[in-house]
């Protein structure tokens, strides 16, 4: 018995690697069942269920995100049950001899693709063999070779988690700090297959699409093919994420774009930074005026929500400059800013500038970067608080009143100088419940920042009603009482009043 497992972030998300290995298994699918856990269970109630299958070897897919879940779980499986073969696979275990502690537990590791390499590797277990090596790079497998998994989705996915596709593979591109820059290039599935299987899905009733193509929209006829093909049958239901290249719109693409129905398009953006020296010097290759033109027309003649992405902790970057790509990307109002850290990636090209600008990495999971050259620890655990308000507060879409007027036209030094006074005042970055927040961002903000205090209040209430909170925040209380009037039930006149003020 071949047992395939990983554990998922969240329960959402899918296992589409999984699938992958499951599709191209050949005869050996008869004996093979997928598992799926998440980061958050027990990792011996996990090696309890893995292990009442019986299993002769045991496949786990090793993520940036659950490689400190699965080594214990390795651990106790080789203590309970040592008989058993782990083998482990993904991005995580793909780059020796930078390897994980995991990767030393395990009985085999495959790096790279694993399609072909993992069926071969069990085909030899299963028939008493020992092959040659314990580290087996993984062969690639032209695309119209490969079995493709979708119908292995269950209809439990298809009905409440995310399901994954792709059209392609590779990147053309060779940003350093993305595994992505060691491909080279991309590679299309044959898009009348590709659609069949989009369409097979849809009539079993997927809805959540998300594709995982780094440059969906690299070849433009091939996505508005696409794009055409789902909004045939859009409904009321249908969503689709795309990850794209923000300096590639075309006209033939923004008039397809143009034609879809608002909150059914998520494109994620990755901007990273408009210092041109950085994206140089980390090889990425961006035009920014064309970048800022395209985001533009997608805000003002789309109903896309647009998820952007900037990186903080870029070799040669600063804080004051950093704030920089971060203003001119808020002034281009997009839905969400992903605030990321930069990560030390197994393999990833940009770990060649570690000792000349002094790239300091937490050593354990998620490797994120801990002070560089120009940014000290202090600020950059700043900035880690700083990335964790702003989802909170700006990529949470609960303060879409008040945010603006907390900006200004300084977004990043006022947001910065809200939130290390929201931090000041709370002593913590979780567990803020919203009533507390809304509270805690009027006296932070009244305190700190420059702000017309009339103008906030009423900027906040308006939100605070929206969010459907039952009572009134303490501001309104606390006005209510200076003014001798109670604002309870039955007042909804004088809230406007309080308002419109």
């Amino acid at each position: 018995m071949i047992t395939l497992a990983t554990l998922n972030a969240r329960y959402i998300h899918t296992a589409f690697g999984l699938r992958y290995l499951y599709a191209n298994l050949g005869e050996l699918q008869a004996q093979t069942v997928m598992r799926e856990f998440t980061i958050h269970e027990m990792p011996l109630n996990i090696a309890e269920k893995l292990l009442s299958d019986q299993p002769t070897i045991i496949g786990i897919s090793v993520y940036i995100w659950n490689v400190r879940e699965v080594t214990e779980l390795v651990g106790v499986l080789k203590q309970i049950a040592p008989q058993v073969k782990i083998v482990l696979g993904g991005p995580e275990v793909s780059h020796p001899p930078d390897l994980p502690d995991v990767a030393e537990l395990a009985d085999y590791v495959i790096t790279g693709p694993g399609e072909l390499s993992f069926r071969q590797l069990c085909e030899q277990l299963l028939q008493g063999q020992k092959p040659l090596n314990r580290i087996i790079s993984g062969v690639s497998v032209p695309l119209d070779q490969l079995q493709l998994p979708y119908q292995f989705y269950l209809e439990e996915d298809l009905a409440n988690r995310i399901t994954y596709v792709e059209a392609s593979r590779g990147c053309p591109f060779k940003c350093e700090f993305c595994l992505s820059a060691l491909d080279k290039t991309a590679k299309p599935f044959e898009l009348g297959a590709f659609l069949d299987e989009m369409d097979s899905l849809y009539q079993r009733g997927a809805r959540n699409f998300k594709f995982i193509d780094r440059t969906f929209n690299l070849k433009v006829k091939t996505s508005v093919a696409i794009l055409e093909f789902f909004l045939e049958r859009m409904d009321d239901d249908l969503y689709l994420h795309f990850e794209v290249i923000p300096d590639n719109l075309p006209d033939a693409l923004k008039d397809m774009l143009k034609r879809f129905p608002s909150n059914r398009l998520q494109f994620e953006i990755g901007v990273q930074t408009f210092d041109p020296q950085i994206q140089d010097l980390i090889s990425r290759r961006q035009d920014n005026d064309k970048t800022i033109e395209n985001l533009l027309w997608l805000r003002e003649h789309t109903g896309a929500h647009l998820h952007t992405d900037l990186i903080f902790g870029l070799p040669g970057d600063t804080l004051e400059n950093f704030g920089k790509s971060f203003d001119q990307l808020a002034l281009l109002r997009p839905q969400e800013i992903q605030l990321g850290i930069l990560k030390r990636l197994r393999g990833a090209p940009i770990n060649r500038h570690s000792e000349d600008y002094q790239l300091r990495y937490n050593p354990h999971p998620p490797y994120n970067i801990l002070s560089t050259r120009d940014i000290d620890f202090s600020t950059m655990q700043r900035v880690n608080r700083l990335a964790r308000y702003w989802d909170m507060i700006a990529n949470s879409g609960r303060f879409t009143v008040s945010l603006p007027v907390i900006l200004g036209d300084q977004p990043f030094v006022r947001f910065l100088a809200l939130s290390d006074a929201l931090y000041v005042a709370s002593n913590s970055t979780w567990k803020i419940n919203l009533q507390r927040l809304f509270d805690l961002i009027h006296v932070v903000s009244t305190d700190v920042l420059v702000l017309d205090k009339e103008e906030l209040e009423a900027a906040l209430l308006e939100d605070y009603q929206r969010s459907g909170q039952k009572g009134e925040p303490a501001f309104v209380k606390q006005k209510a009482v200076v003014t001798g009037k109670k604002m309870g039930k039955g007042t909804a006149n004088k809230r406007q009043q309080l308002h419109n003020q």
